[in-house]
């Protein structure tokens, strides 16, 4: 009999909805306090997940729930270089 693997939900802080943890894009704040897209899910610091759609960005944004997760000031520069990386990664 085979194992059956958990799949890891995380929720997105634009739309407030679970998705597999795969189906999400990891924006982390480095122990260096820098804020990058992190496209394995795998670089050390603190993170926070958005759906591939810059419109979830937007909303996370907006209700300032990126920079609460991320314990960061979010700065105007900072959104719009993450809104061009999403622009590369959404179908």
């Amino acid at each position: 009999m085979e194992k059956i693997k958990k799949v890891p939900l995380r929720r997105c802080l634009g739309c407030m909805q679970s998705f597999p943890k795969m189906d999400l894009i990891r924006v982390v704040r480095t122990p260096e306090n820098q804020v990058l897209i992190d496209l394995g899910g795998k670089k050390s610091g603190r993170g926070a997940y958005l759906c591939k759609d810059k419109a979830c960005l937007k909303k996370a944004v907006k209700a300032k729930r990126l920079q609460t997760s991320l314990e960061v000031q979010i700065d105007d520069e900072l959104i719009e270089a993450l809104s061009k990386e999403l622009e590369g990664i959404e179908q």
